[in-house]
């Protein structure tokens, strides 16, 4: 039975939580409310309730991801916070940037424009054809670089693979060579545990609206201590209102002009909605879920699969390589002829099926997703 907090629309089989999570009914209500407000009385939420929601929201984020709220800026998303890393990160002609071959195609583009303007060199980490040892992974990492390396961009669960990298091993290598470490972690809040004080890492980018699961427009920015200084907002505006001026790294990203703050004050609520549930029974279900999802469509597609089968690789997302060398329209007919939602991934010459799990989703889609697929194959 789907779970009564989330409301999938009747004819939609959704196994892409993983890209565009749908918030909770909880969440929905608290965003409505706070929309309002802000419709019936602008001045009084922006000019008197603006700021202390935001920094209790990021207070009740912080406390949840192992960390200071002195430490965090509340940002619309992943790719907006992984934008201001670029802006306030200083490159020289003859420095790179390392990131890996499993990595997000808009933040490679990101960290293109960031050399291409600073005459830096962007390079690739290849790493290991099947993950099995984790610090076959590190080496790899680690290989890319060299005394001109400024920083490593790497993702905690990969959006391309659904793999999870081992993220603390690599800062810590990095740290005894002096290079920071920009996380790009999206996928990671809610599907593993996160204690960011403890990873060890100098930035971390994230969006709330995937395994947090609230609303679009949500995320966040995490920066070290020691890097604060270094940055600098997209956006200039007032960070405090007058008579008030910015005084911490994060006050600039409190003011950004006229927006809608409803998205980043349900983050709240969206953690308070997994921790009643319970964040544990969350995991393990959905990574359940994920396991029969892999073994169907390896069993029964002849699908492969690019990591061991260990909780350490992957958690509530299935990921397979499928068994042919064309699958361009797979995903548009599996949503035209079956009303199912699932990413069908172009990858490094080879396609691959993506397979979200979360509390809403049942067995039964994803066996419906394993006929269709084979039925696709077939013709």
């Amino acid at each position: 039975m789907a779970h009564p907090l989330w409301q999938i629309r009747p004819d939609t089989t959704y196994l892409n939580h993983g890209s565009f999570g749908p918030p909770s009914l909880p969440v929905i209500e608290a965003r409505r409310q706070w929309q309002e407000e802000l419709d019936q009385q602008p001045m009084d939420v922006f000019v008197r309730r603006q700021e202390a929601a935001l920094l209790a929201a990021r207070q009740r984020l912080a406390s949840w991801l192992g960390t200071s709220a002195d430490n965090l800026a509340l940002i619309d998303n992943a790719t907006w916070a992984m934008n201001v890393v670029a802006e306030s990160v200083v490159l020289g002609e003859g420095d790179n940037v390392v990131l890996s071959d499993h990595e997000y195609g808009a933040v490679e583009r990101i960290w293109q424009r960031a050399c291409l303007r600073s005459s830096a060199e962007l390079k690739t980490a290849v790493l290991p054809s099947r993950f099995e040892d984790p610090d076959e992974v590190v080496d790899a990492v680690l290989a890319a670089c060299d005394e001109r390396t400024r920083l490593i961009v790497v993702s905690h669960i990969t959006s391309p693979t659904a793999v999870t990298l081992p993220i603390a091993r690599i800062c810590e290598r990095a740290r005894q060579q002096g290079i920071a470490v920009c996380v790009d972690g999206p996928h990671a809040p809610a599907q593993i545990p996160l204690d960011l004080d403890q990873l060890g890492c100098d930035f971390y980018t994230a969006s709330c609206h995937k395994w947090l699961s609230a609303s679009f427009g949500s995320g966040f920015l995490y920066v070290h201590p020691q890097q604060q200084t270094s940055i600098r907002p997209l956006l200039l505006s007032w960070g405090k209102l007058p008579p008030e001026e910015p005084s911490n790294w994060y006050d600039d990203f409190l003011w950004l002009g006229t927006r809608d703050i409803s998205a980043l004050l349900t983050i709240p609520v969206a953690i308070d909605v997994l921790e009643e549930i319970g964040l544990e029974h969350f995991r393990q279900q959905g990574h359940q879920l994920a396991c029969f999802a892999r073994q169907q469509l390896v069993e029964k597609l002849g699908a492969r699969c690019l990591v061991a089968d260990d909780p350490c690789w992957y958690s509530n997302m299935a990921h397979v390589e499928l068994p042919v060398q064309d699958a361009s329209g797979m995903q548009q007919a599996l949503w035209d002829q079956h009303r199912i939602e699932v990413p069908v991934v172009h990858w490094q010459d080879r396609w691959f099926i993506r397979v979200s799990c979360y509390l809403y989703n049942e067995q039964a889609e994803v066996e419906q997703l394993v006929e269709a697929v084979a039925g696709l194959l077939s013709r």
